[in-house]
């Protein structure tokens, strides 16, 4: 019986190790650029037109709360100080405009820097990492059914990680979508609901980083036999997101609008790093 569970466990596992070797490679482009995919699975360029849709929406919405807060302040006096400068109100509208109009392009930079680091992380783990499947099947069937149930359990929470993935994709989609809302707030004192959305923000595209390097870690323990070893990094990477959000945290005094020019300047320092060493 026990050598009947062993070949059907073998059988499993040689389908499961090469799909997810392979796997891995096309994650961060799903998560971070959800959209493409979409285009293809649905036959449609739909999402383009929800992006479009959300951004004159929020810009209105900015337009709108801006002759509010103007009018009640300066005309009805029922609002703020009226005493307050004109151009303070002015710098969070023009604020608020600039960062819903040049997100897009900050994002792609934030995309590439996400995506060429866990590429070279990836590469750097990987190195001369042996694929000889059957090997490693062989290896792993051989030393008992507790060593290839531990294998089973490791590719059950594999595809369960993929399945986060693909729902990270679809939270980061939703948040890009939505920003130029959340950039509304950007004209109260407190950065209103900004701050809290562009933490959330920051703390899904970490996650992503960071699971596929565990992710790609693990599997490379997986392939050379050390089974538990690579099963604790999918542990750890199925926990990544609730990890990030105990220390991933946007202080008070750095404000939504600092936190964007800090993206800012570390994407261009990137991209001229990147065209210095390419020459």
């Amino acid at each position: 019986m026990e050598f009947v569970i062993m070949l059907l466990i073998g059988a499993i596992l040689t389908g499961c190790l090469e799909y997810v070797n392979t796997l891995l490679d096309g994650l961060v482009p799903i998560a971070l650029h959800a959209e493409n995919y979409m285009y293809t699975l649905l036959g449609t360029s739909g999402i383009s037109g929800i992006f479009d849709i959300f951004f004159a929406y929020g810009v209105s919405l900015i337009i709108l709360k801006f002759l509010k807060k103007g009018f009640e302040r300066y005309i009805l006096w029922t609002e703020g100080d009226a005493d307050t400068e004109p151009i303070i109100l002015l710098t969070g509208f023009f604020k608020s405009l600039a960062i819903a109009i040049c997100f897009p392009t900050m994002y792609g930079w934030l995309a590439e820097i996400v995506s060429d680091l866990s590429n070279q992380l990836i590469n750097s783990i990987s190195g001369d990492m042996g694929t000889d499947f059957s090997t490693i099947i062989t290896g792993i069937t051989s030393a008992g059914i507790f060593t290839g149930i531990i294998s089973l359990i490791f590719f059950i929470c594999f595809f369960i990680l993929y399945i986060q993935f693909l729902t990270r994709g679809l939270e980061i989609l939703i948040l890009r979508i939505g920003l130029p809302l959340a950039c509304v707030g950007l004209m109260d004192n407190d950065n209103g609901v900004f701050r809290s959305y562009i933490q959330k923000f920051f703390q899904s595209t970490m996650a992503v980083l960071v699971q596929i390097v565990l992710a790609k870690l693990g599997v490379a323990l997986m392939l050379n036999t050390h089974i538990f070893w690579g099963l604790a990094a999918l542990l750890l990477a199925l926990r990544t997101p609730k990890f990030l959000q105990e220390f991933l945290i946007i202080s008070g005094a750095q404000g939504g609008g600092g936190m964007m020019n800090k993206v800012y300047s570390t994407a261009r320092i990137y991209q001229m790093g990147k065209s210095v060493f390419t020459k």
